[in-house]
């Protein structure tokens, strides 16, 4: 398991990442702004891009998420191609609502819980 710890002048963000039967699970904790996404950023790209790369993102740790890390989320999202995935696991309703409003929740799936999004 990797961890990575950033502090910024918002407030650090700490990632730590683990692999669970094949599939990346990204655990995240602190606040997203344009400080700590590229921390994000480097958590959520796959370590193989022509590899069948799936990921679970755990917000559960994530209180606040302004566009800088809507954008990381997007980018995330394309880099896993046709074959792979992104799922977002635990997303605290302040977040889930800015989501909501962009239409992310449309593109990329969200749910309660990280064995959810593993299970499904």
């Amino acid at each position: 398991m990797a961890h990575t710890n950033e502090e910024t002048e918002a407030g650090p963000l700490s990632v730590d990442r683990a692999t669970v039967d094949g599939v990346t699970v990204v655990t995240v904790s602190g606040e997203v702004d344009h400080h700590t996404s590229g921390t994000l950023r480097q958590a959520l790209t796959p370590d193989d891009l022509a590899d069948k790369a799936r990921t679970v993102a755990d917000l559960s740790g994530v209180a606040f998420m302004d566009s800088s890390g809507i954008n990381v989320l997007i980018a995330a999202h394309q880099a896993h191609g046709p074959v792979g995935w992104l799922r977002l696991a635990c997303v605290r309703r302040t977040v889930l609502r800015t989501l909501e409003i962009v239409g992310l929740t449309t593109l990329i799936p969200c749910y309660p819980s990280v064995s959810d999004a593993l299970r499904d």
